[in-house]
């Protein structure tokens, strides 16, 4: 018989910054996202998290992250916009997107235009308070809220 943790072991851990309103926003849109039957499960995780800062281990810095992170369940790391690409097949849809991003200058154009979001996002889209970010179901906030 599987239990929870075979089935956590099989998911694919998305790390994205809870405190970016862009990021908190398509993680809502991604949770949002019909998916593949085949595709592998996917959980979001705040960087701002113990748990993020486990699966990322010695990629885990201090302060803002400079970019989403996929952690595949065999430990590998995606960063950035690799991080999102890794997602598409499984997304409905995200298989004409994927060819698309596989054309010569579209893929570079792509990594030009994440590095730049990713730099100036708050500038751009503002911040969000981080308990109203919380990713992690299966962990309970440590944190109790102000009044």
């Amino acid at each position: 018989m599987a239990g929870p943790s075979d089935s956590e072991a099989e998911t694919c851990l998305l790390v994205y910054d809870g405190q970016c309103r862009l990021c908190v926003t398509a993680k809502k849109g991604l949770e949002r996202l019909e998916t593949h039957a085949d595709a592998t499960p996917i959980r979001m995780v705040p960087y701002q998290s113990e748990e993020a800062q486990q699966a990322l281990g010695e990629s885990y810095r201090p302060g803002r992250p400079n970019a989403a992170f996929l952690v595949r369940p065999n430990g590998e790391i995606a960063r950035g916009l690799d991080a999102f690409l890794a997602l598409l097949p499984g997304l409905k849809g995200g298989r004409v997107l994927s060819a698309l991003l596989s054309l010569p200058l579209v893929k570079p154009l792509g990594y030009l235009l994440y590095w730049f979001v990713a730099r100036y996002r708050y500038s751009i889209f503002g911040k969000v308070p981080l308990a109203g970010a919380s990713g992690s179901l299966h962990t309970p906030s440590r944190e109790t809220p102000h009044k």
